[in-house]
């Protein structure tokens, strides 16, 4: 599916009086998820061990 194809789908998906805060939300979700799945791909990923390692420091007590 094209971008375009994701962009047109989400659209018809949406009531009539939704506002375009929420559409432009929406887009940068499914955006960002894109994204995420393509470095997945790519094999651009943080190891699991290297984020419980990293997990205390990003803690706020």
């Amino acid at each position: 599916m094209s971008t375009k194809e994701i962009v047109q789908d989400l659209l018809r998906r949406f009531p009539e009086n939704v506002s375009l805060h929420d559409i432009a939300q929406e887009i940068e979700f499914v955006a960002a998820i894109r994204q995420g799945i393509a470095e997945l791909d790519r094999g651009e990923f943080i190891p699991i061990e290297q984020i419980e390692t990293e997990l205390h420091a990003w803690v706020i007590r």
